[in-house]
């Protein structure tokens, strides 16, 4: 609880901050205020797991206890997930303070950031339905203003308000799906619903409140063909915004995905329907991004590609599978919002996103080069970097169920997005024409993409932290008689 209520005090005070500091010129306070805010959000982060480790779910009431008051439920789960969205913020927060200072309106981007982050961690720590929803929509209305933070130009509206249309209409498929589920139960808390609907016949009402939650949950992951928003939106969001959006937001409907799916329905009663969208989802968003020319665009179809390779886990419903799922969200956040942040260092000095016009830059930038590269070959399962774990752990766990062909088909498409990313590299390294004259990006920046370029490698070679903890977040998952029984009293 210390980790959401610190990340709520300092969104609360960051305007105070940043008022003072704009009136004092002294800019960069407000910056490392914001930093820190995320950073005291990670460090708080440690108790609370050893907290949780000891009594399995945690469970703290907001006024009235379970079943009908709202409450936090916090699992190794939701400690794992959490993890990865903080990490990945002062990641972003610390690489946006020199690529967002030609930028007005600082104070307002920051704090939506932490309001970002802190309705994601909220979302990861509902105990139930109403208290998930609230924090969802706090998650969602900052992305919605962060993706169309330039709106001096008329593309990032245009993405924003396309991503408000599309995530609105998801988000009222997940009301509905509440209320069907109220009137049904007379609760919205997790485990009072799934002991309600334990050995339920299953009926049209009860598919029904399926789909409306994979609708819901599936908008915001970009589950093709509830993808079409995103790859407007994260192309045209600051950079940073884009490794968080890519990073971990669109994880957090995976996560909505595997809690709900799984407490209501059971682990693995889905199996075909999701299996059939990982299929989907993982082709057409690699081939698509072998169609594209703006290096934002490309990355962004690659994560749609990405949620599809996540989703077969999920499928598979078994604890090796879910390990692996769970393992590559970790893995994904460093490795997309590596390549985001990137390819933004590639922007802020060339202003140009076109792969074509930016021929033979990775010889002028050799830093940013290497990071990016690393970042590519990760997302397409190289050996000795920690797309290769993850996704071998994915793939290994269809032979499992008798799904051998989804992991089949997942290698096909890992294999096939080697492509576009050779492509990419390519273009970059090769000579040009005429001699690029452009500088490597602020050394703040240059440290962040160093260290996410590090951990990469190093949990490429040393795989076991991510793969313990992943485990331990399937476990929690799956154990649903355990999850019940420490909630329910």
């Amino acid at each position: 609880m210390g980790v959401l209520n610190q990340l709520l005090l300092f969104m609360v005070t960051l305007p105070i901050v940043g008022w003072v500091a704009t009136r004092g010129g002294v800019e960069r306070l407000r910056d490392a205020y914001a930093v820190m805010g995320l950073l005291v959000g990670l460090i708080f982060l440690r108790p609370l797991y050893s907290r949780v480790l000891e009594r399995g779910v945690l469970v703290i009431p907001a006024v009235y206890a379970p079943p009908m008051g709202a409450c936090l439920e916090i699992d190794m789960l939701g400690v794992f997930m959490a993890l990865v969205a903080l990490t990945l913020g002062v990641l972003a927060s610390a690489y946006s303070v020199r690529y967002m200072e030609r930028d007005t309106g600082l104070t307002t981007y920051y704090t939506l950031v932490l309001a970002m982050v802190a309705g994601m961690v909220g979302v990861y720590f509902a105990g139930d339905f109403f208290t998930l929803f609230v924090f969802w929509e706090m998650m969602c209305i900052a992305s919605y203003v962060l993706v169309a933070f330039r709106k001096g130009r008329w593309a990032p509206i245009e993405a924003g308000f396309k991503y408000l249309i599309m995530s609105s209409f998801g988000s009222a498929t997940l009301l509905l799906s509440m209320s069907f589920l109220y009137g049904a139960t007379g609760t919205l808390n997790f485990a009072y619903l799934s002991a309600s609907l334990r050995g339920a016949t299953a009926n049209v009402w009860l598919y029904s409140i399926m789909a409306m939650i994979v609708i819901g949950f599936g908008v915001k992951t970009a589950i093709v063909p509830m993808h079409t928003w995103l790859p407007d939106a994260h192309p045209e969001a600051p950079s940073p915004i884009s490794a968080l959006l890519s990073g971990i937001l669109i994880e957090t409907g995976l996560y909505g995905l595997c809690r709900v799916l799984s407490l209501l329905f059971g682990v693995g009663a889905y199996a075909l329907l999701i299996a059939a969208l990982a299929v989907l989802t993982m082709t057409v968003g690699n081939f698509l991004a072998l169609l594209q020319d703006d290096i934002k665009r490309l990355l962004a179809y690659s994560s749609i590609a990405q949620v599809g390779y996540m989703l077969i886990g999920l499928a598979t419903g078994t604890r090796l599978g879910l390990m692996g799922t769970f393992a590559h969200v970790l893995n994904h956040a460093l490795m997309k919002g590596l390549a985001f942040l990137a390819a933004g260092a590639i922007i802020y000095r060339t202003e140009e996103r076109s792969l074509r016009r930016l021929e033979g830059v990775g010889r002028a930038l050799p830093v940013t080069f290497m990071a990016l590269t690393i970042s590519l070959l990760g997302l397409a399962g190289m050996p000795a970097t920690n797309g290769f774990i993850s996704k071998f752990v994915l793939f290994t766990s269809t032979f499992e169920v008798d799904m051998a062909w989804l992991g089949v088909v997942g290698v096909l498409n890992s294999a096939f997005s080697v492509a576009y990313y050779l492509r990419m590299m390519i273009i970059l390294i090769r000579r040009p024409k005429e001699p690029v004259r452009v500088s490597e990006a602020p050394p703040s920046m240059l440290v962040v993409m160093c260290v996410m370029a590090f951990l990469i490698v190093l949990l490429g070679v040393w795989p076991e932290p991510v793969l313990e903890m992943a485990e331990m977040a399937s476990v929690s998952l799956i154990d649903l008689e355990r999850y019940i029984r420490l909630v329910v009293v």
